[in-house]
């Protein structure tokens, strides 16, 4: 494992450490598809710590009950 993958796979961890242990206790809220965490790995995985956790933020900022929701891939 190179030494710059590894804030990459604890970030990835921690999200899938939410999807599996504390996502399940709270009810569904999100108002997109694919869920804002699945959209967060997603971004990560493709684009790198810095530019997906950005991509991820944006979107976890508008997932709120001022926006419609709807379908919003991973660019």
């Amino acid at each position: 494992m190179k030494i710059s993958s590894f804030p990459k796979k604890c970030i990835l961890m921690m999200i899938r450490f939410y999807k599996r242990e504390i996502s399940p206790m709270l009810p569904p809220s999100c108002r997109f598809t694919p869920t804002c965490s699945e959209y967060a790995m997603q971004a990560v995985e493709k684009y790198g710590l810095v530019k997906g956790g950005y991509l991820a933020l944006r979107r976890i900022l508008r997932c709120n009950p001022f926006h419609k929701g709807g379908y919003d891939p991973v660019p």
